[in-house]
């Protein structure tokens, strides 16, 4: 039975109704010597409480999205293939050789009505990172339609929390269900939307680092992912057609990958984040003092040699992401420009989701001017997609 199933959900709430009614029907019924009574009778409110907690957290747990499966719940999938040494670049000996093969991946449509209509979902063995697991995307509207044909389409990788699931941004913050319209209408560029798995280690944050030895979960969401994509879809693949988008850890992630790979991503947005790894408990960085220091998007942006081409959109609370945006807004010189937002209410799902239109306006303006392009732009002035220099048209239709 699924985790995060209506029938287990169901059935929770079931247990709990029914070990809330037995003491009350069979407290006075309890036969026996005294010592026997009191334990059964502890027992049945033990069960109680035990069943009512159960049901609580299925029921939190399907609403912020924390885990997607018993695997993850209980730290058993294996997501870590081999984390071999990959460099500053993160590509190893993987410099993408012009006869190595595209990575092209069949999609299945996701049964789960809680991500709505049109998410697809395929299992990514990395190449390069040595991770596997689960990758949703969903296409826009103008995807398939006759007069972008032979288009290219912008693209923002959305980073969950942690623990997170990689349905996050489709189920919790309803993000296609919130852009299609303002796509439609031509208010928001066209953007395909990419949420792959951040969750790699059993009850630990990888802060999205190459570990060498443990984890390489930033080739795994910089490299593997955004390889697999290019090929397999109609993707931009220049770093002034990326974005990458986060929340809670996932905005640390994101922050942190676009300064520090300002030639796959021209544009990030951290939604209540934070700048030194250690803020979250159980990161791996955090407990490492270099892999600290290194992974902190504010000493990136001091160290780095020359400015990055990067715009960031950090939003939150005063202690929760908008004192580290400030800090990064001092720290940045031209051609980085950051834009901090200060939020209201609490670190959860719901003030992050009535955030989602303005980020993407803000990305559309930002991923589609030649301001943020930062070179002559060959991009629709519009709609932000580019033309398609000859490569195969690839359908929805194509993707089983």
């Amino acid at each position: 039975m699924s985790l995060t199933g209506t029938p287990f959900s169901l059935t929770t709430i079931a247990l709990a109704v029914v070990t809330v009614l037995l003491p009350l029907l069979l407290w006075s019924r309890v036969r026996g010597p005294a010592l026997a009574r009191g334990a059964l009778r502890l027992a049945m409110v033990v069960l109680a409480q035990a069943s009512a907690v159960l049901s609580v957290f299925v029921m939190v747990n399907n609403a912020n999205g924390l885990y997607d499966s018993w695997a993850d719940l209980l730290g058993t999938g294996q997501h870590i293939v081999a984390a071999p040494d990959l460099g500053r670049d993160g590509l190893g000996d993987h410099k993408r050789p012009a006869n190595e093969p595209k990575v092209l991946q069949d999609f299945s449509p996701v049964h789960d009505a809680r991500m709505g209509p049109g998410v697809r979902v395929t299992r990514l063995s990395g190449r390069v990172s040595g991770v596997r697991g689960e990758v949703y995307v969903w296409l826009p509207p103008q995807y398939n339609q006759p007069a972008f044909r032979n288009r290219k389409f912008p693209v923002v990788e959305l980073l969950g929390g942690f623990p997170g699931s990689a349905k996050a941004w489709f189920s919790g913050l309803r993000v296609q269900s919130q852009l299609e319209a303002g796509m439609r209408r031509g208010e928001i560029a066209p953007f395909i939307l990419v949420e792959p798995r951040t969750n790699l280690l059993a009850g630990q944050d990888t802060g999205c680092a190459n570990v060498p030895g443990v984890v390489d979960a930033e080739s795994w969401l910089s490299v593997d992912v955004r390889q697999m994509v290019t090929d397999t879809f109609r993707a931009q693949s220049r770093a002034r057609g990326w974005a990458v988008a986060g929340f809670s850890a996932g905005a640390h992630c994101a922050v942190k990958m676009a300064l520090a790979h300002p030639d796959r991503y021209r544009a990030a947005v951290g939604l209540s984040g934070y700048n030194d790894p250690a803020a979250e408990r159980v990161s791996l960085t955090g407990a490492d003092p270099k892999l600290r220091r290194v992974n902190n998007p504010l000493w990136i942006l001091r160290h780095a040699t020359t400015p990055p081409r990067v715009a960031l959109y950090l939003s939150g609370r005063r202690n929760d992401g908008y004192r580290d945006g400030l800090a990064l807004r001092q720290a940045a010189a031209p051609p980085t420009r950051v834009v901090v937002v200060e939020a209201r209410g609490p670190h959860t799902l719901r003030v992050w989701k009535r955030q989602v239109p303005q980020v993407f306006r803000w990305l559309t303006a930002e991923m589609t001017s030649p301001r943020g392009s930062g070179s002559s732009r060959e991009a629709h002035p519009i709609d932000g997609v580019e033309p398609d220099r000859g490569a195969p048209v690839r359908s929805v239709d194509h993707l089983r």
